[in-house]
């Protein structure tokens, strides 16, 4: 019987084909820890995800989960409904913008409460869902 011998790499060509495949895991490694490190442009949250919403906010507003108005709490996810209707007297609606969103209606109304202003943002959570506090902003 005769033997058949395999060919085999040389030693020089293992050597280099174990330093590619290690620069390729660097590369793949870095592009994971860069995508982890910035927001998608589609997911990016605020005012910059938008323009309209963006040209409506002043520069100077912050925005913040919730807001205590005296005793009662207004958070995001609110109905917009209830939110309404238990906003006091003393709170004056300065401007309303009506605008059309990715999924319907959108209601941007900026309040001012004595010395102090708040901006709530209206807007369905799902395609022909009721309205809800989608963000709130303080100036």
């Amino acid at each position: 019987m005769i033997e058949v011998t395999r060919t085999r790499l040389s030693f020089t060509g293992e050597w280099l084909t174990a330093a590619l495949f290690l620069v390729a895991t660097a590369v793949v490694a870095m592009l994971v820890v860069r995508e982890l490190r910035v927001a998608p442009r589609g997911l990016a949250a605020g005012a910059a995800a938008n323009p309209s919403t963006a040209a409506t906010l002043p520069a100077e507003a912050v925005s913040v989960p919730a807001l205590m108005l005296g005793t009662y709490e207004i958070r995001v996810g609110d109905s917009a409904r209830e939110t309404l209707n238990r906003l006091d007297r003393s709170i004056r609606l300065v401007k309303q913008t009506d605008e059309h969103g990715p999924l319907g209606p959108r209601q941007i109304r900026s309040y001012q409460l004595a010395a102090s202003g708040f901006i709530l943002v209206f807007e369905p959570f799902e395609r022909a869902g009721e309205l809800r506090v989608a963000a709130i902003y303080l100036q």
